[in-house]
């Protein structure tokens, strides 16, 4: 059976009132007291309950993580760093995975707010939630603009898509395509995009846009890719992520169009593991490591200073370009 609270009390020969004492750091008990209580913890394998001390008022120590999915690599080794370095300043996660459903997502966010997390990261794709308004606990954003009393922090989303173009400019592509999302919907990373059309404008270029959902399968993606391939003049490709980019490799590869020679493709993420098993994609690579620090750090700034004006509301990293053989041919 679970252990409860008398039981501790029974085994470090002391009352109720002083474990609870123990573990809320509540009041005068000496060091010899308090090392019995913690061993008898320790001995019977007792986990103090985080929302019982929330109502004396103690951090619980934990953190909600909102995010569209951990299948995706991106997301994936993004959430790994944040758990990292959360757990080495003494934090717990409670990881949300909200997929493209607000229900869900404020559901979640009834949940974390009941268990008395002490602040959130987000990072969903939902948007128009109103309840980021009135849950009334820190919340740093990944991306996307929750609310105006927020803060976000992205990468350069919009030197991304200028260098993405720029690489295949260079290359030789004139008739550069944009796969992603056409509307702009006041996140980060429509920046991506933007940056796209003026590089294009730049060169003199017309835009191309063909619409790829995050949502999709990726056999409906696939599907899509192909049909604009065998139907368009494309000899550049502009692709939002990596997972899109790696299908286009793929689409090209169905049609026997040669990579670089007659199509050349940018990602957009450079996780390791697309390094790793997709050597041949150039892409444009996001400082994930530094991402998820300072989500961190900010976030830590929130929790101690809950009422403090925000001094900044955006926060931009640097992004850098990754040739591979998608681009030019290397080797």
């Amino acid at each position: 059976m679970r252990p409860k609270l008398t039981d501790v009390a029974k085994k470090a020969g002391v009352s109720v009132t002083t474990v609870s004492r123990v573990i809320n750091d509540y009041g005068y008990i000496s060091q010899k007291t308090r090392e019995n209580v913690m061993n008898a913890m320790k001995e019977l394998n007792y986990q103090p309950n985080s929302l019982a001390r929330s109502l004396h008022g103690k951090s619980t120590n934990l953190v909600g993580l909102i995010f569209p999915s951990i299948n995706n690599p991106f997301f994936a080794e993004l959430v790994e760093m944040i758990e990292q370095k959360l757990f080495a300043e003494g934090y717990k996660v409670i990881l949300c995975n909200a997929g493209n459903d607000k229900d869900k997502e404020r559901e979640y966010l009834r949940m974390l707010s009941a268990n008395q997390v002490d602040g959130i990261i987000a990072g969903a794709h939902n948007l128009g939630i109103e309840e980021y308004n009135q849950v009334g606990l820190p919340i740093v954003s990944f991306d996307r603009k929750l609310s105006d009393q927020i803060p976000i922090i992205s990468c350069d989303n919009y030197t991304g898509g200028k260098l993405a173009v720029e690489e295949l400019y260079a290359a030789g592509a004139r008739h550069i395509y944009f796969l992603g999302n056409p509307h702009q919907s006041g996140n980060p990373t429509d920046q991506r995009l933007a940056g796209y059309c003026d590089t294009l404008d730049r060169f003199g270029l017309t835009h191309h846009i063909h619409t790829v959902s995050f949502s999709e399968s990726p056999s409906l993606k696939l599907f899509s890719i192909k049909k604009l391939l065998s139907e368009s003049v494309a000899d550049g490709i502009v692709c939002t992520d990596d997972l899109t980019a790696i299908l286009v490799l793929q689409a090209a590869k169905e049609l026997q169009i040669k990579i670089p020679e007659q199509l050349k493709v940018t990602g957009f993420d450079g996780t390791k593991l697309v390094q790793i098993y997709h050597p041949e994609l150039s892409t444009i690579v996001q400082p994930i490591e530094d991402i998820a620090l300072l989500l961190v750090n900010v976030l830590k700034e929130r929790i101690a200073q809950p009422k403090e004006p925000l001094k900044q509301m955006q926060y931009t990293l640097p992004v850098t370009f990754l040739r591979r053989n998608s681009t030019f041919k290397l080797n």
